[in-house]
């Protein structure tokens, strides 16, 4: 509900604010007087652009505040926590444009940008002004229609997650399919490269071994006659040197008596000798060893050729290289296959999800079609009784695919003189057929829509005598358990209000600026009655505006 609008420096507005109440709230005033004002300054606060031509006050800001109280308002509150605002129960919107023309919203004197300020304010009022034909004239106003007259705003809601999730799901699938396409098509390379790899066979640090063992091989004849040479020093030769430290040791036994460290010392000569012959028997083991392996060489350097193949293919130069590749070339393969289990396990979900929304959409459908023929005569008793007797609506309802809000394609045909030739609503009602219009459908699902505040500006355009007080009726109905403001010039609508604002200008200086204020029970008589007869009311004008407010 909008509680409080203060307006500074806006067209003809010096400053005023405004104590909205509940109820139907009506604005009237003379032609010029500035009623329309307000609802330009109010758009602002919707979200409409700003022009700074519309400053009173060149040198001060334009300020447009409003208070709305938003108790237990479920949507609000969740915008304000998503947006990360301050959540309170009366919301605080304001908009600022300087004189440079810098455009600036806040809500609860957080900065917002634009789109977040029209998003949260089309849950707070619904303004509708002569010639905008917004809401009525879109698909999905006109199916939540249908789905408030049907009671099922709840299906709705449950068929949007089962909708957004099979969209969710067909998108992962889409990707699945596309990277396992990719993946097939290099499939064939990726398993030649790793058979290529699995047949060579390569152990850990097998290259690396063999490149010691080619050199080796390669130089078998040289090695070999150094082998000799070292067993010839040290045990086999004329003069070997480990019968030379046998002969020495026998000696240094014999003068081990005479000084204090011979002993020790004859010890560690003798480790020297076992170490020494040790060391023969090694060299000559490996000397056995060391064969001179034509067919071996030719064998080692083959495999050594297959490793420094692989290993410029594949960039790497060692064999862990080469086995960390294959590795992974064994990781892509296996997660082609399991690709494929993924795939048909993401189909198998869109089939269900598919299945669900078909199912869910078709009950919408039904719903839907159930509530066709009683809109189209129920709206048709009630345009009658709003001064359009002739006017007729026929709904439109076809089968198409599945989409956001279901199977149906939705579209409100008007006939404004029973001619027989419909056409799509917002190209045929003009702006005062589409406000009775509006005024028509919201009364008839405001029981069943959550409807923020609503505002009617001159909704009464072309009508007068009983459509003017049924208007006022349907208005008071409607406005029983939500806050309606309309602007209006008909007393009959005037009488109806739980509250009437009077719009006057005044004179300042070499000024003129419009002012508000709200009217007590007689001045509301006396306006009516002034709208009824003319500035002097007659007796008779006063007396038929007393019953109307009293009604």
């Amino acid at each position: 509900m909008l509680q409080r609008l203060f307006i500074q420096n806006y067209a003809i507005i010096e400053e005023i604010e405004i104590e909205f109440t509940k109820g139907l709230v009506v604005i009237t005033g003379e032609t010029g007087a500035g009623k329309s004002i307000l609802m330009g300054a109010l758009g602002l606060i919707l979200g409409e652009r700003a022009e700074t031509g519309v400053l009173v006050n060149k040198e001060k800001k334009l300020i447009v505040e409003g208070a709305f109280d938003c108790t237990n308002n479920k949507w609000v509150a969740s915008f304000l926590k998503e947006q990360e605002l301050e959540e309170t129960d009366i919301l605080l919107v304001r908009r600022e444009i300087s004189p440079q023309g810098k455009s600036r919203a806040f809500v609860n004197d957080s900065p917002v940008n634009l789109s977040q300020l029209q998003e949260l304010s089309a849950q707070l009022v619904d303004l509708h002004q002569q010639f905008d034909t917004l809401s009525l004239g879109q698909t999905s106003f006109q199916r939540e229609v249908l789905d408030a007259l049907a009671h099922q705003l709840g299906k709705v809601e449950e068929y949007k997650l089962i909708y957004n999730e099979w969209v969710q799901a067909k998108a992962e699938l889409a990707d699945l399919l596309s990277k396992q396409s990719r993946a097939e098509a290099e499939a064939a390379y990726i398993q030649f490269q790793y058979q290529e790899l699995e047949e060579a066979s390569f152990r850990e640090n097998e290259i690396e071994e063999l490149e010691q063992e080619v050199k080796l091989l390669s130089n078998a004849e040289s090695v070999q006659q150094f082998l000799a040479r070292t067993t010839d020093t040290l045990s086999l030769g004329e003069d070997p040197l480990v019968s030379r430290l046998k002969t020495l040791l026998n000696e240094w036994n014999s003068f081990s008596s005479f000084h204090a460290d011979f002993p020790a010392l004859a010890e560690r000569l003798r480790a020297a000798y076992v170490e020494l012959q040790e060391l023969s028997r090694d060299i000559e083991r490996v000397a056995d060893q060391v064969q001179l392996d034509p067919q071996r060489l030719e064998v080692v350097n083959a495999r050594l050729s297959l490793g420094y193949k692989l290993y410029k293919k594949h960039q790497v130069n060692t064999t862990a290289g080469l086995l960390t590749i294959q590795s992974n070339l064994a990781t892509q393969l296996s997660g082609i296959e399991q690709g494929g289990q993924s795939i048909q396990a993401k189909q198998k979900l869109v089939e269900e999800l598919e299945e669900k929304a078909i199912s869910l959409a078709a009950l919408l459908s039904k719903g839907r079609k159930k509530q066709v023929s009683f809109l189209e005569s129920k709206l048709q008793q009630l345009l009658h009784r709003v001064g359009m007797p002739a006017a007729q609506l026929k709904v439109n309802l076809l089968p198409g695919s599945l989409g956001a809000e279901g199977v149906d394609q939705i579209e409100f045909l008007f006939d404004a003189n029973r001619s027989g030739q419909f056409s799509p609503l917002r190209k045929v009602a003009s702006g005062g057929e589409l406000s009775r219009l509006m005024l028509c459908i919201k009364s008839l699902v405001a029981e069943s829509m959550q409807l923020p505040t609503l505002i009617f500006d001159e909704i009464d355009t072309g009508i007068a005598g009983e459509a003017a007080r049924q208007v006022g009726l349907l208005l008071k109905e409607l406005a029983q358990h939500r806050q309606v403001v309309c602007i209006t010039h008909q007393p009959q609508i005037a009488g109806k209000a739980n509250a009437h604002f009077f719009v006057y200008k005044q004179a300042k200086e070499n000024s003129i600026a419009t002012h508000i204020k709200r009217l007590s029970k007689n001045e509301r008589i006396n306006a009516i009655a002034q709208m009824l007869s003319g500035e002097q009311p007659t007796p008779a004008a006063i007396a038929t505006a007393t019953e109307m407010v009293e009604e």
